[in-house]
Order: structure tokens, then sequence, then C-alpha cells
């Protein structure tokens, strides 16, 4: 093997981990699937929004149809305002629910939307009226914690000495 050979071939090699490397950032950062296309903006209000973040999937039918825009506190409602940037070629009707589902069972959060079957599409701006907050792991270990606790008969009252 020459030293060109060799150099063209070592040379391709840090190519190949450089698109590997920029791969695992995208995929990281959740912007491997990110879409340059025309979106409109939808909104919903959630009591807890859990780990979601800005950027990650909004879904349909396990199909990402936008992304999370942004994600504030209403000082009003006392509840977390989600914004999404829909693509504009998805339409949902205006009794679409939205729903904060987590990929797997530790997975990322991300937006699922289960569309209605009213005739009316939502509109630009328009607020989803439906929405189901995060389910939060630790919440639900803390209830079947607690029911297992009232469950347990009490040791005090049995009469044994």
């Amino acid at each position: 093997m020459g030293k060109k050979q060799t150099e063209t071939l070592v040379g391709a090699f840090v190519l190949l981990g450089m698109l590997a490397v920029l791969f695992l950032a995208l995929k990281a950062a959740n912007l491997a699937s990110f879409s340059f296309g025309a979106t409109y903006p939808l909104l919903a209000r959630f009591d807890n929004v859990g780990g979601l973040k800005v950027g990650a999937p909004v879904k349909s039918a396990g199909v990402a149809v936008g992304r999370i825009a942004s994600i504030s506190f209403d000082n009003k409602t006392f509840q977390g305002l989600v914004t999404m940037d829909i693509e504009r070629h998805y339409a949902f009707p205006t009794d679409t629910s939205a729903k904060i589902l987590t990929a797997g069972l530790l997975g990322d959060q991300y937006l699922g939307l289960d569309p209605g079957g009213e005739d009316k599409n939502l509109q630009s701006g328009d607020t989803i009226k439906m929405a189901q907050s995060a389910v939060i792991l630790e919440n639900l270990i803390g209830q079947l914690l607690y029911s297992k606790a009232a469950e347990s008969p009490s040791k005090e009252g049995t009469g044994k000495k």
C-alpha cells in the first residue's frame, strides 16, 4: 500500500467519524428529523408539563407533525402554556386533544395529538381545549405506596402481646 492510498483511507475514516459525531449531536439535540417547511402555531395548556422540552416532537398516530416551539408559565391560570409549530400540510379538527406522552418506559417526552371528528379545523394561533398533563412516575409510585400503606392491617389493635 502506498503512502497516498494510506492517507486517503485515513482521511475517509476521519470524515466518517466526523459525520457520526454530527449525527449523534443532532440526535441528542432532538433535531435529527427537523423540517424547514411552513408551519402554523397551536397552543395547549397543561397543569403539569413534566419533562417536556422545547424542540420535542409533536406526533399524531406515531408520525411527527411538528415540534414544541416554546413552554411558558401563565400567571393567570397557573398552568404551563405550550406553543407548538405544526407543519402546514397537517390540519387537525377543532376537537383535537393533546397529551404529553413518554417514548418508552423512561424515554423523552413528546406531545401527542388525537384528532377528533369535527368538520372545522384548528386555525393558526388556536388553543387546543382538551389537554392531558404528563404522568409523573414519582407521583404514581407515591400513590401506590400510600394505597398499600392504607391497605395493610394495623398491628396495634390485634390484642397480641
